[in-house]
């Protein structure tokens, strides 16, 4: 029994030595505890304030850039304007008023850059042996400035899949004429010198075909039975041809019937299957119905002109966007400079020199292309209208990209109920292929599900491509 009892004593005490072992274990178990978080707080909280600081310089030397460019400020002012952007923006984030300190702003004359470094010093929330109380975060930034113009050409969707639905409680052509809208705003207000200006702006409004308008004159009618080339330049019948009432176009057709995708001005040089010259019209198939009543506006800084054309719109047809993204090459291309300028529709499009001039095209659709009147050469047969359309409108994208075109798309509403899911991969699809490549910052392909989407999309296109001239 006295044996028993000193094994209990003898465990009890080992298990009270073991309590203290724990408690010892426990607290520097907890220290060490304590100190990750606190470096993890820390790491998180340095992060965040050179995010913060990044963004608030990345604003100040972009906005310092674009005032260079368009000549609000002089060189001599660009370190005050981005003192002050700095000054106006210091709390952003988890930054307190007066903390960003401007170290250096650089002005490269010759490469017309702007670089600014900057840094902001910041104490701990959980000060540590191993880093202080304060901890600096740094940043660089870069921005261009240049006198590089700007055109952009906006393909907008008005077929009848855009008419308002009262029942549905929507109206998606009014979403577009104010989306559309203030980007005209957006991109024209950035013009200080009205004869002068810096940024031009054409509307492509499509459905079935593009109403031409005062461009009538490029087109070529065909009739029932008739040829799909213009008549040659030496025969007698070549006076006699005349425009359609409605003056709308739908694709232009190469010697053998198939679709046209170069950016070719009318008055080009063909020659068809027999030798003989004829110019390079566009066509207007006799199969097509549906004239669209808005015309084409080629590129314009005249405000009101294109706000007008877009307060007018209104929804019918199909959707024809291959010959959509054929105008829209048309608008930006050189080729089309005199036929545009013939028909006194303003200076039409510079020549494609991406150091002087920035092209830009928007296309914007609310459903799968679904018509065609011509297809591309080496086409499988029975390819359908859909098919057509949406091979048509990806190489002429692929063309304007070669050219130097930035394309973006928006796709809006494209999870529609009453769309199949074939068709929803199908109008994804052909955005996306026609969109240009994404580069860090710049998004160029967009869904939109409704009204204010569509504006946001439009909104952060017009800023890509401010960022586009101006690039960190």
């Amino acid at each position: 029994m006295r044996q028993f009892n000193g094994l209990v004593r003898g465990v009890d005490g080992f298990a009270r030595d073991r309590g203290g072992n724990f408690a010892v274990l426990f607290g520097a178990a907890a220290s060490v505890l304590a100190l990750g978080v606190g470096f993890a707080v820390n790491i998180s909280q340095l992060y965040n304030a050179r995010s913060s600081l990044q963004s608030v310089v990345d604003a100040a030397v972009t906005s310092t850039a674009r005032d260079l460019t368009l000549g609000v400020i002089k060189e001599a002012d660009a370190n005050r304007s981005v003192q002050a952007f700095l000054d106006a923006n210091s709390t952003a984030g988890i930054l307190q008023a007066d903390q960003i300190v401007l170290d250096k702003l650089t002005i490269d004359r010759t490469a017309k850059t702007v670089q600014a470094d900057a840094h902001a010093d910041i104490a701990l929330y959980f000060p540590l042996f191993s880093m202080g109380n304060m901890q600096r975060v740094t940043t660089s930034t870069l921005a261009l400035y240049s006198d590089k113009k700007i055109e952009v050409a906006m393909m907008l969707d008005i077929t009848g899949s855009m008419a308002a639905d009262w029942r549905a409680k929507t109206n998606k052509i009014g979403d577009l004429q104010d989306a559309a809208s203030n980007a005209v705003k957006d991109l024209l207000k950035q013009n200080r010198d009205p004869s002068d200006p810096r940024v031009r702006v054409a509307i492509v409004p499509y459905a079935e075909a593009v109403n031409t308008g005062a461009l009538s004159g490029s087109v070529f009618v065909e009739e029932k039975g008739g040829p799909d080339l213009p008549p040659p330049l030496d025969a007698p019948v070549s006076a006699s041809v005349t425009p359609a009432k409605d003056k709308c176009a739908t694709e232009r057709k190469d010697k053998d019937g198939h679709a046209d995708t170069s950016s070719d001005g009318p008055s080009t040089s063909r020659r068809d299957n027999s030798g003989r010259e004829y110019l390079a019209k566009v066509n207007r198939d006799d199969h097509m119905k549906t004239c669209p009543a808005p015309a084409v506006i080629p590129l314009t800084a005249d405000q009101d002109k294109l706000l007008v054309t877009i307060d007018h719109f209104s929804a019918t047809g199909v959707t024809a966007g291959g010959i959509a993204a054929q105008w829209g090459y048309y608008m930006l291309s050189p080729s089309w400079r005199s036929a545009i300028v013939d028909a006194r529709l303003g200076a039409g499009p510079a020549n494609f020199d991406p150091k002087k001039v920035a092209k830009i095209a928007i296309l914007m659709t609310d459903g799968q292309f679904n018509t065609a009147f011509a297809g591309p050469r080496g086409a499988p047969k029975g390819q359908d209208q859909g098919q057509m359309a949406r091979s048509n409108a990806e190489n002429i994208c692929d063309n304007m990209k070669r050219d130097g075109i930035e394309v973006f798309t928006i796709g809006f509403d494209l999870n529609d109920p009453s769309m199949t899911t074939t068709e929803r991969d199908q109008a994804k699809s052909v955005l996306k292929d026609c969109a240009s490549a994404d580069t860090s910052p710049l998004k160029h392909y967009y869904e939109a599900a409704n009204g204010a989407e569509l504006s946001g999309a439009f909104e952060e296109i017009t800023q890509n491509i401010e960022k586009l001239t101006i690039r960190r």
